[in-house]
């Protein structure tokens, strides 16, 4: 009897053996394979942090990650103008309240928070929290119209895809040395070749809810911090940053950090 039981316990453990060994294999080859996951796929995580490198600005680092540059001013409590240093580190978090902080009269040029809203912090001279929808104000000197145009004359050549992460603007098609112009009145908040996949790029600050930007120029006309006016020529079309060597210019605008279609505000051509 103790002989029958042995010999069936040794039956049932091949079995188990022979099923695990299937179940292994079946896992490692054949159509019913577990996927490999996609790192590029993976949310981002707002715990992460950036180390400056040179060049890089606060406007730039917050277009590289799709992030609010006054959030993540907020977030790591850096005040107006903004200015980072080689080797600092930014935390990639801008949930943050919008704060301003008493440093001087700004320069009227430069878009500021409301006269209430800097009345107040004036008085108190102290650190002052304003909500984004409150800090929408956009003061440019008698000259610089605040309005939207086209970039540049060329057909658009490919159109903006919310669904695509890596395309989130338009491209417009042109020749090498075509003027490129200030889509609106603003300041230049980046001018330089730091952001991969951009070549020479100039990113355009108007107010403080839109950004505009401008690639793969060959030629940069423009420097950090200077007024621009719509219509302004900034750049020299080019094929910069691109693996086509195909001349044409990317340009996108963002509003609170999130790219938007730049044909649902630019005016309707003919």
């Amino acid at each position: 009897m103790a002989e029958k039981q042995a010999s069936f316990g040794l039956k049932l453990l091949s079995l188990w053996t022979v099923f695990y060994v299937l179940l292994l294999s079946g896992c490692g080859t054949g159509s019913n394979y577990a996927p490999i996951e996609d790192r590029s796929k993976i949310p981002f995580s707002f715990n992460k942090h950036h180390i400056v490198s040179r060049g890089e600005t606060l406007y730039s680092i917050a277009w590289r990650y799709d992030l609010d540059a006054r959030g993540l001013a907020a977030t790591n409590h850096i005040a107006a103008p903004y200015l980072i240093r080689p080797g600092d580190k930014v935390l990639l978090n801008d949930q943050a309240k919008v704060t301003s902080a008493v440093t001087g009269s700004a320069p009227s040029a430069v878009p500021r928070l409301p006269k209430a809203s800097r009345k107040s912090a004036v008085a108190s001279t102290t650190k002052q929290t304003v909500s984004y929808k409150e800090a929408t104000s956009v003061t440019l000197p008698k000259g610089y119209p605040f309005r939207w145009q086209w970039p540049a004359k060329g057909r658009v050549i490919k159109s903006f895809r919310g669904s695509a992460p890596q395309h989130k603007g338009i491209d417009l098609h042109g020749v090498l040395r075509e003027p490129v112009l200030a889509a609106n009145s603003g300041t230049v908040v980046y001018a330089g070749s730091g952001l991969a996949g951009y070549g020479k790029l100039i990113i355009v600050k108007h107010g403080e809810s839109y950004l505009s930007a401008y690639a793969h120029n060959s030629k940069l006309l423009v420097n950090e911090g200077q007024l621009i006016k719509v219509g302004q020529k900034i750049a020299e079309m080019g094929d910069s940053g691109t693996s086509t060597n195909h001349v044409k210019l990317h340009f996108e605008i963002r509003r609170d950090g999130k790219p938007v279609n730049p044909e649902s505000l630019l005016p309707k051509r003919r």
